[in-house]
């Protein structure tokens, strides 16, 4: 497997830079042993300086690949491995020895996002597992619904669990996912508290599709009685990502929607409130 002779070319400005085809030429053979053994992931990006990935100031690792197709996604360019640069382990522990000291003085740490990390957890059980060797914080964002595909002991080696979620009824959790299960990201979330790992949950507010007061109640009394949830982040709906679903010639049914009001945002943040949660 051909790799590049810098990282360079994988840093984004921002994560929402559209990219294609890095994995093109990556045979099937290779992927499916990168896969198996995690000395190799492959990455949409990584950005420097986040601070919106987790607690401080983050480096974050953007995987290609996601098993959800969710509505709202302003990312759909990492749905697909193909998408994704080839980077082996050696590569990624030289990029965390580039940014520790820093990342530890400004109180921050590594955060692995996607598409969904879990699809390559070998991968992202060796990342987690290098950082902390070098003492760095680790987050990971993900959907859950992959959670059993890291051991308990693996689990140890994330300091935040940051999860992305979608819906708690499982009728429209398969609406806004493209037809996904919600049973597996509760089974994960149950898991966690019972581990005591510290979470965070994230929650996109979508007029039309999200925004219904009796599901969002739903999840935060869930959330709340997990006892492990240290914080809820309400995010709202925008439209950053439009022009990738247009470019890559997909159906994005919420070209007409509109970002909520400060209004909606702020009842939506109460509702969480109201259930004892840190919710912002």
């Amino acid at each position: 497997m051909q790799q590049r002779n810098t990282l360079s070319l994988l840093e984004a400005a921002s994560p929402f830079e559209l990219r294609v085809d890095q994995g093109k030429n990556v045979s099937e053979a290779e992927v499916r042993a990168a896969l198996k053994s995690g000395d190799v992931g492959f990455l949409h990006s990584f950005t420097t300086g986040s601070a919106v990935d987790g607690p401080g100031i983050r480096l974050v690792a953007w995987t290609a690949s996601c098993n959800f197709r969710c509505q709202y996604c302003h990312n759909p360019d990492t749905w697909t491995l193909a998408n994704g640069t080839p980077v082996t382990i050696g590569r990624a522990l030289a990029q965390f020895r580039k940014y520790t000291a820093g990342l530890k003085a400004m109180k921050g740490g590594f955060t692995l996002s996607g598409g969904e990390p879990l699809m390559q957890p070998r991968f992202a059980a060796k990342l987690f597992a290098i950082a902390k060797a070098i003492q760095i914080h680790t987050a990971i964002e993900t959907n859950g619904y992959y959670g059993d595909r890291l051991s308990d002991e693996e689990l140890q080696d994330i300091d935040l669990v940051i999860l992305d979620m979608k819906a708690i009824s499982p009728d429209r959790h398969r609406n806004v996912t493209g037809g996904r299960e919600v049973g597996p990201v509760i089974e994960f979330c149950l898991r966690l508290a019972e581990l005591r790992r510290p979470m965070w949950f994230r929650y996109v507010l979508v007029p039309g599709l999200t925004d219904d007061p009796q599901e969002m109640t739903r999840i935060a009394n869930f959330a709340a009685d997990l006892g492990v949830v240290e914080r809820v982040e309400v995010l709202p709906f925008h439209q950053m990502g439009k022009y990738k679903w247009e470019m890559l010639a997909l159906d994005y049914k919420l070209a007409d929607t509109p970002t909520p009001s400060v209004q909606e945002l702020t009842n939506a943040i109460w509702i969480f409130r109201n259930a004892g949660l840190n919710a912002s």
